[in-house]
């Protein structure tokens, strides 16, 4: 066997820690196995309804972000873990996921608003949407890592990590807002007769009639806009946070990594590749099963 495929294998098992945990305390990884394996059901129950027990599942999903967030800093019982800790995978899953799953509820809220005929709450949603989405993501970051603290009173501090998630999850919100308005723009405005001539007011009617309709038609753009997002949590390198493409660097700087860049590239692609491939094959997966419960 080539020697230096062999060495290369040994590099990557000693290293593999670092990659995916960042700096978390290594007799505390056991808490981030623990939220992955947590993670699988939580997910699961949401994507897939004929699972068994699904009824308490999709309780367990919403409960989810609440029990990871315990498990992973600190609380009831459990060492305190300071988010500066989190790098590498690690890292790129929680911010990833946490604006995923924020952004397309925030979203809905934009696109209605953007829609709605109060003047008030129409002006506050284009503001934010037009604000977010026309400025690139790196400058947000910065926004959020250097200036934003300086405007905050002295006696307030919010976690670098917690800004970041805002910064993403205000970012991809306001791209999710476009798409889902577009969903909603493709409803026949018979739809909405219909729904009043039974009598349902504003709220029954967009969330029994007109949402469902105009988020099925949006899936592929909602998927396309997730799939963004999550490759867009490697951005955090410019503010110094270490994930996983940032560990990458400091590794290669290392005189045993040097020459290695190829390979530690593909793998940080693959894993994305992987990740957001999955996310691809879900979207047509639920746009076909759509169709049939429709047919």
């Amino acid at each position: 066997m080539d020697l230096k495929k062999v060495e290369l294998f040994i590099l990557t098992c000693l290293a593999f820690p670092v990659i995916f945990y960042g700096f978390y305390p290594a007799d505390q990884r056991w808490r981030v196995n623990l939220t992955l394996i947590l993670l699988i059901p939580a997910i699961a129950f949401i994507l897939f309804d004929n699972l068994p027990g699904a009824k308490y599942g999709k309780w367990f999903s919403v409960l989810f972000p609440f029990i990871a967030t315990i498990i992973l800093i600190g609380g009831f019982g459990l060492e305190e873990v300071p988010t500066k800790k989190f790098g590498g995978f690690m890292l790129n899953i929680t911010v990833g996921i946490s604006g995923i799953v924020l952004s397309l509820p925030i979203g809905i809220i934009l696109a209605l608003g953007r829609r709605s005929k109060m003047p008030l709450v129409k002006i506050l949603s284009i503001t934010f949407i037009e604000c977010f989405r026309g400025v690139p993501l790196i400058t947000l970051l910065f926004l959020a890592a250097i200036l934003l603290p300086i405007f905050l009173p002295s006696n307030v501090s919010l976690d670098l990590l917690i800004r970041v998630i805002v910064v993403v999850t205000a970012f991809s919100s306001a791209y999710m807002a476009e798409v889902i308005r577009g969903g909603l723009q493709a409803i026949p405005k018979g739809q909405y007769e219909a729904g009043q001539a039974l009598g349902l007011g504003y709220w029954k009617l967009m969330f029994l009639i007109i949402l469902p309709q105009s988020l099925k038609i949006s899936i592929p753009g909602i998927v396309n806009t997730f799939i963004g997002l999550f490759k867009d949590t490697t951005l955090v390198i410019v503010i110094g946070l270490f994930d996983i493409l940032n560990i990458a660097n400091s590794m290669l700087a290392n005189p045993d990594w040097m020459g290695l860049s190829t390979e530690a590239y593909i793998f940080i692609s693959l894993f994305f590749f992987i990740a957001c491939f999955a996310m691809s094959r879900y979207s047509i997966y639920l746009e076909k099963k759509l169709d049939k419960d429709k047919r």
